[in-house]
């Protein structure tokens, strides 16, 4: 995974999201799956642009993801720190205002964004969700590793622990089973 992956898909889902949470004192998102941090950090980028200085400071956004690669898992999102490598597909317009250097050619994400992202390791699979009465959960890149029982078990839970009008962002591929026709609606 990489900062600003699949930007347009992002975008489209803080579009849609903005309406459903105007005034709210309280927006919590939930992004499954979201390995090393550059998914749940761009999406804060997107949102701070989107939400305003007061209305962000309600928003938290819960990263979670099952595996610990190399120890450092739980460190690196929580310290926002990152190789120059891993920012290059940064714009530079966001480069400017988000990142600071952190010395030895890396790069760490602004405190102002690294108090909204909330680390916690979790196995999709125990269908425990991280919350209840989400905003938005966003779950890309992970789904198509399942089985299909697996999945809509999953999926299952994501709508559980959906707010009403809540918004589930998948990868552009991601149909849904035909068990939640009825429940999702494409936008």
């Amino acid at each position: 995974t990489y900062f600003f992956r699949d930007r347009p898909t992002l975008e489209l889902a803080v579009r849609h999201l903005m309406p459903r949470i105007a005034g709210r004192s309280r927006v919590r998102i939930w992004d499954a799956g979201c390995a090393m941090g550059p998914e749940p950090y761009t999406l804060a980028m997107l949102l701070s642009e989107s939400m305003g200085d007061y209305a962000f400071q309600n928003l938290r956004i819960l990263a979670t993801d099952k595996v610990e690669e190399n120890g450092d898992f739980g460190r690196i999102i929580k310290e926002g720190t990152y190789p120059a490598e891993a920012v290059q597909r940064v714009p530079p317009e966001f480069m400017a205002k988000y990142f600071e250097p952190a010395g030895e050619g890396r790069w760490r994400i602004v405190e102002r964004l690294r108090e909204r992202i909330f680390f916690t390791q979790q196995d999709l699979l125990s269908l425990q969700p991280i919350s209840e009465g989400l905003s938005m959960i966003v779950c890309k890149n992970v789904l198509l590793h399942l089985q299909p029982e697996q999945r809509l078990e999953v999926l299952r839970m994501f709508w559980e622990a959906l707010a009403p009008g809540g918004l589930l962002v998948t990868e552009n591929t991601q149909i849904l089973p035909e068990e939640f026709s009825g429940r999702f609606a494409r936008l």
